[in-house]
């Protein structure tokens, strides 16, 4: 048996692994258009900050790939595959066939039109390692940078850079920072956080054109900056799965066995849908955790075992200078909420059940409170009350107490 992995991030690296759990001996090749070892994406940031180094920021070790029989093929890049007769054509020419296939090709940046950006010079994104490597390159203490998106990609390129260079502008056309994981009172903690570390925001605006390094906001605010960095968002990449066929919506469709509507070719990662259990709706979940469950589900099924992916959900762990962020499922329904200082608490309860929550600095024991949503656990079963204060075991019936302690939370 012969399995390609278009991918070599955690989706790709699940796969890896879910296939040698199943088939010990199979050809397993990766194709991946970056020239580096598998690493952790959420570490770019704490590269450039200096917290960490390229040895540390390795998803695996660096025999990985020799152990587990792995060929990897550095800096090529997937044309197209034909799933007629299983075979993946890179951009040089090479044929690749396969039995098994997996699109782990995780997303690309997007940034909506703005006038006159092709004449901004030194425009960076903020995805990959080479972004950050070219960004860091441009640094210096008396640059200024202007960050196009609040969201995660814009706020960890900010703390990445904040000691490096000599001011930051930050510019979202929300009314708030991250705003699709805080709702208002914990986006505030968060900014003023960030505010101190040197951030100057303008929320709920937006960059009408640029004339060079020059920015012009809908508010009427002109910004000059060195270097830009946009960081609206991402997109999940679909070109190969729409080229090839496969059914695709707001990511490439699977069942819950990661296959797609393709047969013998699979999806994970951020690429691919996934059920959201705490909204009871398909979306794509772009988180790390997730992605690596997808890519071990779809790779023991590739080998011929049985897994299912389930009780996904949206899940966020994220820290910006000691300000720590945990959020998890959905804000829907009624919701409970209390503030002390720079510590913030929200749960959102809805038919019975908790559906998601928000802490900011509270950061112990929020297993429990992501297991109530998973296991959908309801609320008329436990003491309410107590975990409204505090997530903790004593709010569970003895019975409860023990299944939970024998379940990874």
């Amino acid at each position: 048996m012969k399995y390609v992995i278009i991918g070599n991030s955690a989706a790709g690296i699940g796969a890896a692994e879910g296939i040698r759990s199943v088939d010990k001996t199979g050809e397993i090749v990766i194709v991946t258009e970056e020239k580096y070892h598998t690493y952790g994406r959420p570490l770019i940031s704490y590269y450039l900050q200096g917290a960490t180094d390229m040895e540390r920021m390795k998803y695996r070790p660096s025999d990985f790939y020799e152990k587990n029989g792995i060929a990897v093929l550095y800096s090529r890049r997937a044309e197209c595959f034909d799933p007629a007769v299983g075979e993946v054509t890179l951009a040089d020419g090479e044929k690749i066939g396969y039995d098994r296939l997996l699109l782990a090709c995780g997303s690309v940046p997007f940034a909506p039109p703005m006038e006159g950006i092709e004449t901004v010079r030194d425009r960076f994104s903020f995805l990959t390692l080479d972004d950050a490597l070219a960004l860091k390159k441009r640094l210096g203490r008396r640059k200024s940078v202007l960050i196009v998106g609040a969201g995660l990609i814009g706020l960890k390129c900010f703390e990445g850079i904040a000691d490096s260079v000599g001011s930051v502008y930050i510019v979202d056309l929300a009314d708030r920072i991250l705003p699709s994981v805080l709702d208002e009172q914990g986006a505030e903690i968060v900014r003023r956080a960030l505010e101190r570390r040197g951030a100057k925001f303008f929320l709920s605006d937006s960059v009408v054109r640029f004339e060079g390094n020059k920015a012009y906001l809908k508010s009427g605010k002109e910004l000059d900056f060195d270097l830009l960095v946009t960081a609206v968002g991402v997109r999940p990449n679909t070109r190969l799965a729409a080229q090839a066929g496969c059914e695709i919506a707001r990511g490439i469709v699977t069942d819950e066995r990661q296959e797609t509507s393709l047969r013998g070719v699979y999806a994970a990662g951020d690429c691919a849908e996934s059920f959201d259990l705490s909204s009871g709706t398909r979306r794509v979940l772009a988180l790390l955790p997730n992605a690596y469950r997808q890519g071990y589900c779809a790779g023991v099924n590739m080998a011929g075992g049985t897994a299912a992916f389930g009780k996904a959900i949206p899940l966020n762990a994220v820290g910006f200078f000691g300000t720590r962020v945990l959020t998890a499922g959905s804000y829907v329904g009624e919701c409970y909420a209390e503030r002390e200082g720079e510590s913030y608490r929200a749960l959102f309860c809805k038919d019975g059940v908790l559906k998601g929550f928000i802490l900011v600095n509270k950061p112990e024991r929020a297993g429990i409170y992501t297991s109530l949503i998973r296991e959908q656990t309801p609320l008329g079963r436990v003491d309410f009350g107590l975990l409204k204060r505090e997530p903790c075991l004593a709010a569970f019936p003895e019975q409860a107490r023990g299944e939970m302690l024998a379940r990874e939370v």
